[in-house]
């Protein structure tokens, strides 16, 4: 699913190439008339951060609407133990995963899919009154994303669905109760909102953020060579203050914090692999001085880029 990718995007605020991840678990399964789910878990890289967060994707289909479908999807840290292979160590065998033989850092990417005649029973014969009725029915006319907050009520039901231990029926039925709750907790958070709080209305379609994605990738092509906000939106065929607020609202993050998040990372990649001199990595990403450089990349990093090359 393109959310997924979205998603990790987000959450390690750059690109994500799932490719290159190490992929350690992989769960799905397809309820026909209800819920598609994905659930991967990726190892974690030690000196990797990043930001938990859920998104939900409304989608649309003008044609049919029974075609549409809502999309929850969520990243976040978590541990992957042995109790989800056949055997289990001695630790978990005795409710102490903590000190478990083969703890796994994760990052977890969760992505489910209602279809729309399985929401739409949940506002069956009644009078739809506020933004999120009309979701679950399906009466909002425009697709849309938006970012939401991970809360704790929510962690916890994503941290019981990536470490149950049931199979068959009994997965079925503890899917089912888990995904409801998932369901729930967004439409609480979506209470009192309207559809100007979360609909980004100019990303109604694939092309406009098909635009916005463009707009992106020319950001990381000119990794030393900033652009003005005025340069890309010629780039991207976008008007500039869609550009600005699109990108906030596919990304979680304004253009400018993502590509000096980009250059910085690209930074350490040169200090530390590559072997490069402050002096060179300053210069090849496009920086007018050292110092402006060195402030910089201690405000991302919080350390100067000559005390990474000591370490």
């Amino acid at each position: 699913m393109e959310s997924t990718q979205n998603i990790l995007s987000i959450a390690l605020n750059k690109p994500a190439v799932q490719d290159g991840m190490e992929l350690i678990q992989h769960r799905t399964q397809n309820t026909p008339g209800s819920v598609h789910y994905i659930i991967n878990r990726y190892r974690k890289s030690p000196n990797l951060s990043i930001e938990e967060t859920g998104m939900m994707v409304y989608n649309y289909n003008e044609k049919d609407q029974k075609a549409g479908n809502l999309e929850l999807v969520f990243c976040m840290e978590g541990n992957r133990y042995c109790k989800a292979k056949d055997e289990e160590c001695n630790f978990c065998k005795h409710s102490q995963s903590h000190n478990c033989d083969e703890l796994v850092d994760t990052i977890d990417v969760a992505c489910f899919r209602f279809n729309s005649d399985h929401l739409s029973q949940f506002v069956k014969g009644l009078k739809t009154t506020s933004f999120s009725e009309d979701i679950l029915n399906f009466k909002h006319t425009s697709s849309f994303s938006k970012t939401l907050p991970l809360c704790e009520k929510t962690r916890a039901v994503l941290k019981s669905l990536m470490n149950h231990t049931y199979s068959d029926s009994m997965e079925n039925i503890f899917i089912n109760a888990q995904t409801q709750m998932l369901l729930l907790y967004t439409m609480e958070c979506m209470s009192g909102e309207g559809v100007e709080d979360f609909a980004c209305k100019f990303l109604a379609n694939e092309a406009d953020r098909e635009k916005i994605s463009l707009a992106r990738e020319v950001l990381l092509q000119h990794i030393g060579e900033p652009l003005t906000i005025k340069e890309l939106s010629r780039k991207a065929a976008i008007n500039e203050c869609y550009l600005k607020k699109g990108f906030k609202e596919m990304y979680g993050t304004t253009i400018f914090d993502f590509f000096q998040s980009q250059r910085m990372e690209h930074a350490k990649y040169l200090l530390y692999e590559k072997g490069l001199t402050v002096t060179e990595v300053s210069s090849s990403l496009g920086y007018s001085s050292i110092s402006h450089f060195s402030t910089a990349f201690k405000k991302h990093t919080g350390i100067k880029p000559c005390e990474l090359l000591f370490r």
